[in-house]
């Protein structure tokens, strides 16, 4: 496996990450342990997640990712040998924290419930999911640039 170093810190991560978005919607438990322990024997030590995930967002799926890794990080008592992500979601899915902000409320219960999922007390890398403000995501095309768009800096 190869390594890099995490930014400006003396952190090594695997260049390879095992995303995990599907986990809860297309892999069952089972099949997300299988491939948590498969990475880790190949010497992936990058694991990324989110609150949304899997998906599509769903109200009913919404944060069964986070609880699959959660339920093998308990099992396996082996959160020292891997480096997590996870990320907060942006405005849009309204099933979660009835409409996500950016603001100090909305992301400590955000970080509050992935830590709880997560069964952990520390997330290695927490990220904001895509910006608080109009812009293209998640495949949108075409953006044009308002002048009376109402976001404000807010972070």
């Amino acid at each position: 496996m190869l390594y890099t170093t995490l930014g400006t810190t003396d952190i090594k991560v695997s260049k390879i990450c095992l995303g995990t978005m599907t986990w809860g919607q297309q892999n069952t438990m089972e099949e997300a342990h299988g491939q948590l322990d498969y990475a880790l024997d190949a010497g992936i030590n990058f694991i990324d997640t989110a609150e949304m995930y899997p998906v599509p967002a769903r109200p009913g799926t919404s944060g069964s990712t986070e609880t699959y890794i959660g339920h093998w990080i308990a099992a396996h008592k082996n959160r020292d040998r891997f480096f997590l992500a996870s990320k907060a979601a942006g405005p849009g899915p309204k099933h979660i924290r009835q409409g996500p902000k950016f603001n100090r409320e909305h992301l400590t219960q955000a970080l509050e419930n992935s830590l709880k999922r997560l069964q952990t007390d520390y997330i290695d890398l927490y990220q904001l999911h895509w910006p608080e403000r109009k812009t293209n995501y998640f495949g949108r095309l075409g953006y044009v640039h308002r002048e009376d768009d109402p976001w404000q800096d807010n972070l």
